[in-house]
């Protein structure tokens, strides 16, 4: 099985780990012949075609097919102490699961969880918008969010979901334990079920006319609060 990445930092970071199968590039591309002396096979398409093979999305002239993005199981994203994982309930945004995985990339979080269904997976978009996050960032896709977050009581992990209507401000909390941070969907937030998982529910303060965060902006509010307090 193969996915088609696209963008210069997507791509060059792929180049990097040495995970492409094959290069797409625009004649015009500005390092056509560096590319060309790597011992990857190499095709020129037309603006069309690339368009094409991208679904329209910004490529900047380069494209690469690689092998699929590895899963990891929640085991290999546990940590004895501080850790700090992400949890998406039903992201469907390609642009916010992207934004949230590089912002976890920054932030030193140990990994994302996410459902498997209901929202979006590890799309080409997804890795354009990380800029090359997607090839560091653990990744664990399950079935059952709630079962996820049982096993994570259970390793020792508190579980802080994120909602305006939350008991606690985000900067009342000590994070100074194991933290599984949720992030709901967008519009719709945690699902109830998940909300009644939860060992805290956390609310930013709103004082403008809007009365919601975009879903990445969210988390990367909640992680670098995090990341300050454990200091």
């Amino acid at each position: 099985m193969s996915n088609i990445i696209y963008g210069r930092n997507s791509v060059n970071e792929a180049l990097e780990l040495e995970r492409v199968i094959r290069l797409y590039v625009l004649a015009s591309y500005p390092k056509l012949n560096d590319l060309k002396q790597k011992k990857i096979p190499l095709l020129i398409k037309t603006r069309q075609e690339m368009d094409r093979l991208c679904q329209r999305g910004n490529h900047q002239g380069i494209a690469a097919e690689i092998e699929d993005y590895p899963l990891y199981r929640i085991e290999d994203l546990i940590k004895a102490k501080n850790g700090l994982i992400v949890i998406l309930d039903g992201i469907e945004d390609p642009h916010n699961f992207g934004a949230i995985m590089r912002t976890a990339d920054c932030a030193g979080a140990d990994g994302i969880i996410y459902r498997d269904r209901h929202g979006v997976g590890l799309t080409p978009t997804v890795a354009k918008v990380s800029c090359g996050a997607i090839e560091h960032v653990k990744v664990a896709a399950v079935s059952n969010l709630v079962n996820a977050i049982n096993f994570l009581k259970k390793q020792g992990y508190w579980i802080v979901g994120t909602d305006a209507a939350g008991a606690k401000s985000y900067n009342e909390l000590d994070y100074r334990m194991n933290v599984a941070l949720i992030i709901g969907s967008e519009g719709k937030g945690m699902a109830r079920l998940t909300k009644e998982a939860c060992d805290y529910i956390v609310k930013l303060p709103m004082k403008g006319h809007v009365n919601s965060l975009n879903a990445s902006n969210a988390a990367a509010i909640m992680l670098y609060k995090i990341i300050e307090n454990r200091q």
